[in-house]
Protein backbone atom coordinates (compact mmCIF):
# COMPACT_ATOMS: atom_id res chain seq x y z
CA UNK A 1 0.00 0.00 0.00
CA UNK A 2 1.26 3.49 -0.80
CA UNK A 3 2.00 6.11 1.80
CA UNK A 4 -0.90 7.82 3.52
CA UNK A 5 -0.71 11.36 4.90
CA UNK A 6 -3.19 12.76 7.42
CA UNK A 7 -3.24 16.53 7.70
CA UNK A 8 -5.07 18.45 10.40
CA UNK A 9 -6.86 21.43 8.90
CA UNK A 10 -7.04 24.45 11.23
CA UNK A 11 -10.53 24.47 12.80
CA UNK A 12 -11.56 21.82 10.30
CA UNK A 13 -11.35 18.16 9.33
CA UNK A 14 -8.61 15.60 9.10
CA UNK A 15 -7.60 15.41 5.44
CA UNK A 16 -6.50 11.87 4.54
CA UNK A 17 -4.42 11.68 1.35
CA UNK A 18 -3.47 8.43 -0.34
CA UNK A 19 -5.14 5.02 -0.46
CA UNK A 20 -6.48 3.80 2.89
CA UNK A 21 -9.16 1.57 4.39
CA UNK A 22 -11.79 3.07 6.71
CA UNK A 23 -13.59 0.67 9.06
CA UNK A 24 -16.47 1.33 11.43
CA UNK A 25 -16.50 0.09 15.04
CA UNK A 26 -17.87 -3.29 13.89
CA UNK A 27 -15.10 -3.79 11.34
CA UNK A 28 -17.29 -3.01 8.32
CA UNK A 29 -15.60 -1.12 5.53
CA UNK A 30 -16.77 2.23 4.19
CA UNK A 31 -16.66 2.08 0.38
CA UNK A 32 -14.25 4.73 -0.86
CA UNK A 33 -13.65 5.84 -4.44
CA UNK A 34 -10.03 4.80 -5.22
CA UNK A 35 -9.81 7.58 -7.83
CA UNK A 36 -10.48 10.28 -5.20
CA UNK A 37 -7.10 11.68 -4.03
CA UNK A 38 -8.24 12.66 -0.52
CA UNK A 39 -11.08 12.39 2.00
CA UNK A 40 -11.97 14.85 4.75
CA UNK A 41 -12.95 13.21 8.04
CA UNK A 42 -15.11 15.13 10.53
CA UNK A 43 -13.43 16.38 13.71
CA UNK A 44 -16.18 18.66 15.02
CA UNK A 45 -18.79 15.92 15.51
CA UNK A 46 -21.57 17.91 13.80
CA UNK A 47 -21.38 16.62 10.21
CA UNK A 48 -24.53 15.07 8.79
CA UNK A 49 -22.27 12.77 6.73
CA UNK A 50 -20.12 11.37 9.58
CA UNK A 51 -17.46 10.13 9.51
CA UNK A 52 -16.96 12.45 6.52
CA UNK A 53 -16.81 16.23 6.76
CA UNK A 54 -19.66 18.26 5.26
CA UNK A 55 -18.32 21.70 6.21
CA UNK A 56 -20.52 22.12 9.30
CA UNK A 57 -17.43 23.01 11.36
CA UNK A 58 -17.61 26.45 9.77
CA UNK A 59 -20.97 27.21 11.42
CA UNK A 60 -20.73 25.42 14.78
CA UNK A 61 -17.87 27.42 16.31
CA UNK A 62 -15.48 24.45 16.18
CA UNK A 63 -11.98 25.53 17.12
CA UNK A 64 -8.99 23.20 17.15
CA UNK A 65 -5.50 23.59 15.75
CA UNK A 66 -3.20 21.32 17.74
CA UNK A 67 0.47 21.63 16.91
CA UNK A 68 2.98 18.78 16.93
CA UNK A 69 5.74 19.23 19.50
CA UNK A 70 9.13 20.32 18.22
CA UNK A 71 11.65 17.50 18.02
CA UNK A 72 14.65 17.81 20.33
Amino acid sequence: MADVTIRMRPNGPFLVEGPFTLLDSQGREFKLDPAKPAYALCRCGHSAKKPFCDGTHKSCDFASDEQAPELA
